[in-house]
């Protein structure tokens, strides 16, 4: 037996199991219905949005801010990256473009200046 076994009592091994429980049966309902269904345009035309809206609520937070705190200074590599980044996007469409200039302005301001 692995020594975690002997710190883990039944209750969290229950609700561990029981949020697996409730995760499979949540996810895997559509495919258990015979019938077929539709979301309403409005619903579809919101999913559209979806992916970029959780992307910038993952990637703007770490680009202006450190530790918490909005940065306050103009001396942070991330900043110059971000704006190539949206730059070149918006220029060529290309997404792995994008990457490696974002890249190429972020590596030497912040592993070669310090910032």
């Amino acid at each position: 037996m692995s020594a975690w076994l002997n710190d883990v009592d039944l209750w969290t091994l229950a609700v561990i199991v029981g949020l697996a429980a409730v995760t499979v049966i949540t996810r895997s309902f559509f495919f258990m219905s015979n019938a077929t269904w539709h979301l309403p345009h409005w619903a579809q035309r919101g999913l559209q949005y979806a992916p970029i809206a959780a992307l910038s609520a993952v990637v703007v937070p770490e680009i202006v801010m450190q530790q918490g705190q909005l940065i306050h200074t103009l001396q942070d590599a991330r900043l110059y990256a971000a704006a190539v980044g949206a730059a070149v996007y918006f220029w060529r469409r290309d997404v792995l473009v994008t990457i490696v200039l974002g890249m190429a302005v972020y590596l030497p301001l912040h592993l070669g200046w310090g910032w």
